[in-house]
């Protein structure tokens, strides 16, 4: 794995505190204006790096490769790979609406943790209320459905790249499958947005943080503040497909230096789903409710509170129908309109 080069942003004792920044020497600023917030937002990427390992710049020849073509009803299904560096390659479907009008919104579609990866959402097995790929590209949308490493058909060895963590490598694979997105002729690169559950959830979250051209999206089950995480346990972050990191602050996460308060308030005025069930093992809702009551301030600030949306549905770890269709209207909402 690379060294970590980034610059350490400044501290934050309480993420909570959004209305504040602090310079370079700790002084607190406070943030009155979206510009203000800009500051708090580039501190809280470069936190993200600080644990995660740089965002790479690096952009070669995606060479994308189709190796088959299905009939999925009303879309087409094709089964493609594509180089996101040199030497290695992401397997992926990309689900095409066969009625075309124009150019379409698109979707990044990201599984949850399961062997059988990008199958699930694209509807080919797993829980049907995880088919969330198949859903929308059946309502018109482009979906691209790529493998998170190890899992899937992608063979990985976290232990031998250049990334410091599993997240970062994630991030850049998928900011690579939004390039691809771009480069097709039948989307509208201004209309290109992120889905996903568990793994994919907070995945879509740390690609819509690096990457601005995601102008909605929908996390399910996907995260909460670090120390309402198994009560401030978060062992679970540290393994390799995740950020190893992150052991240097087991029994302090508190002192992670960034958290979902800002991820979130980050996104403002970018339209923000999430669906937090009340029964989540893993992710403790009421984390997320206040993580979504901080943000508001910001979302507000730009003038644009209704983009900020949380579902806490009467339900474990999974994405119900009634959730799944009150996300897919959110994202007609914001992607479908000219």
């Amino acid at each position: 794995m690379s060294e970590n080069n980034s610059p350490k942003p400044p501290r934050y004792p309480d993420h909570e505190k959004l209305l504040e920044w602090r310079d370079e020497t700790g002084s607190v600023h406070p943030v009155r204006t979206p510009a203000d917030w800009a500051k708090r937002w580039e501190h809280l990427r470069q936190g993200m790096m600080e644990i995660m390992g740089p965002l790479p710049e690096d952009r070669t020849p995606l060479d994308v490769k189709t190796h088959s073509t299905d009939d999925a009803g009303s879309h087409w299904r094709y089964r493609i790979d594509y180089q996101p560096e040199p030497g290695d390659r992401v397997p992926a479907y990309l689900l095409v609406p066969k009625q075309i009008v124009g150019k379409l919104p698109a979707m990044m579609c990201l599984h949850q943790t399961v062997q059988i990866g990008k199958d699930e959402p694209a509807g080919l097995g797993g829980s049907a209320n995880l088919h969330y790929a198949k859903e929308l590209a059946d309502r018109g949308y482009v979906c691209l459905v790529p493998d998170y490493p190890t899992l899937g058909q992608y063979t990985y060895d976290f232990d031998n790249d250049r990334y410091i963590s599993g997240s970062m490598k994630g991030i850049f694979n998928h900011l690579r499958g939004v390039d691809l997105l771009c480069a097709d002729e039948r989307v509208d690169s201004n209309r290109i947005g992120s889905i996903g559950h568990s793994l994919g959830g907070h995945n879509t979250m740390f690609l819509a943080t690096f990457d601005t051209r995601i102008k909605a999206m929908v996390s399910c089950c996907g995260w909460t503040p670090h120390c309402h995480y198994y009560n401030g346990d978060i062992t679970g972050w540290t393994g390799p497909r995740y950020c190893p990191k992150m052991k240097d602050y087991l029994g302090r996460c508190a002192d992670v230096p960034f958290d979902y308060y800002e991820i979130v308030a980050g996104f403002a005025p970018r339209a923000f789903l999430t669906v937090s069930p009340i029964h989540d093992s893993n992710f403790d809702v009421e984390g997320c409710r206040k993580v979504m009551s901080a943000a508001k301030a910001i979302y507000a600030m730009h003038n644009l509170p209704e983009n900020l949306v949380g579902r806490f549905p009467d339900a474990k770890h999974d994405f119900p129908p009634d959730d799944r269709k009150a996300a897919y209207d959110f994202l007609d909402r914001h992607l479908k309109r000219t």
